[in-house]
């Protein structure tokens, strides 16, 4: 049992929705360098897109949808040759580039290249469940030294003005170690701006779903992910990430979220904003805070936040003023000035992200993100990206029924 269960009504439920949203994702190119586990994409080595079929999907975006930023993805982002060119042209239409990338092929170079470019942030993937060349083996522990690496040379590449994140997939066999990511992740928030935990699922092979498209039964056992030596893979919830993250960060919570498709009752992305530093976590900020901010930026930019100023989360001191008319920004000055050493000390903010992807439900239906910050312009229609290879593999999603059980006659007592 958890001991501080979840209470989604109490967070602000972030407005984000398909045609007014913080980001859009975008895939230049279907070809990786490494291999995920958790990847929703099948590897095409010819998987390069045309830079002008690109653009015309951010043409077609820009018709459809309001966005602040544009997560440039794939496949592996930083092996695409047009890449530098890409990245000048989202910037010249107003939105901010993030390059979503697994950071193998990122040098200190390339940062500044992708900077002067109009580049406004990197988003890197690393997990135990990667097959990198040099890392073979390593817990999530030990591919702390290479977060570090990696987030060190975006601060000095980017002149700590580029924004950085991380994303990790936690799996069964990972969960455990959470606490020593969580631990990571507050001792470097000075150069880490978010901290993101992306719940593995799996299409696994079941005796409880048939599986359709458009009334044609069809067998979902060549989708990328689905792993046969992965078949009894529980899946994990967001309680658990929580719970682990409270192992060491007793006073974590969360202060927004997005809900379920088919279930309201769901957390699919639960956001924690905290401030603090790498001695202690002063406050975490409250729902009402988050509210503001999106509304706010809405108000002033048209369109919702999706990635804050990096210098302006390494001085929270800057918005104490909020204190005014925040009381959650009113308890942090208030602790600060409970002990003044603490206002000599650096104060940065950083958000913790848990993504909970589709689930399905025991009556088939499949519970997505409702309102999905992921989703991706395909063939005339806004979609998740996590289920484009249903779309390429069967021309449209897979329906889920559940099977009816048989339910054996005891014709002795009917007679």
């Amino acid at each position: 049992m958890p001991t501080r269960p979840l209470e989604l009504n109490s967070y602000y439920r972030l407005p984000w929705n398909l045609a007014d949203n913080a980001i859009t994702w975008l895939e230049p190119t279907t070809k990786c360098n490494i291999y995920c586990d958790g990847c929703y994409r099948e590897n095409d080595p010819d998987g390069h897109k045309p830079l002008e079929q690109v653009i015309s999907d951010l043409e077609n975006i820009k018709k459809f949808r309001k966005t602040d930023g544009i997560s440039i993805a794939g496949g592996e982002p930083l092996i695409y040759p047009h890449l530098l060119e890409l990245v000048r042209y989202v910037t010249s239409q107003g939105w901010k580039s993030i390059i979503i990338t697994n950071g193998e092929a990122l040098t200190k170079d390339l940062v500044v290249e992708l900077m002067e470019a109009g580049c406004r942030g990197f988003t890197v993937h690393v997990d135990s469940h990667q097959k990198r060349p040099d890392w073979r083996g390593a817990s999530e522990k030990d591919l702390n030294e290479l977060r570090l690496k990696i987030a060190r040379m975006i601060y000095e590449g980017g002149r700590g003005k580029i924004f950085c994140a991380f994303n990790t997939t936690v799996y069964r066999d990972t969960l455990s170690q959470v606490p020593v990511l969580a631990r990571w992740a507050q001792d470097h928030m000075d150069i880490v701006n978010t901290f993101v935990y992306i719940l593995y699922r799996s299409e696994k092979k079941t005796d409880e779903f048939d599986k359709y498209v458009g009334g044609e039964k069809v067998d979902t056992s060549n989708l990328v992910y689905q792993l046969d030596r992965m078949e009894d893979h529980e899946d994990v919830v967001t309680q658990e990430v929580v719970d682990q993250i409270r192992t060491v960060c007793p006073d974590y919570e969360p202060s927004a979220f997005l809900n379920g498709t088919a279930d309201p009752g769901t957390s699919k992305w639960l956001l924690a904003l905290r401030t603090g530093n790498a001695r202690e976590i002063i406050a975490y900020q409250d729902p009402k805070f988050i509210e503001m901010v999106q509304a706010g930026y809405h108000l002033l930019k048209g369109n919702y936040l999706a990635y804050a100023n990096p210098s302006f989360q390494r001085r929270a001191k800057l918005m104490l003023p909020m204190a005014l008319v925040n009381r959650g920004v009113r308890r942090t000055f208030g602790k600060l000035l409970a002990n003044p050493a603490r206002l000599f000390r650096p104060l940065h903010t950083q958000s913790i992200m848990i993504i909970q992807p589709p689930d399905i439900l025991p009556d088939g239906r499949q519970n997505m993100c409702d309102g999905c910050p992921d989703g991706f312009y395909y063939k005339g229609r806004f979609i998740w990206k996590c289920r484009m290879d249903e779309l390429e593999k069967y021309g449209d999603f897979v329906t889920t029924v559940p099977r009816k059980k048989l339910v054996p006659v005891d014709f002795d007592a009917a007679e």
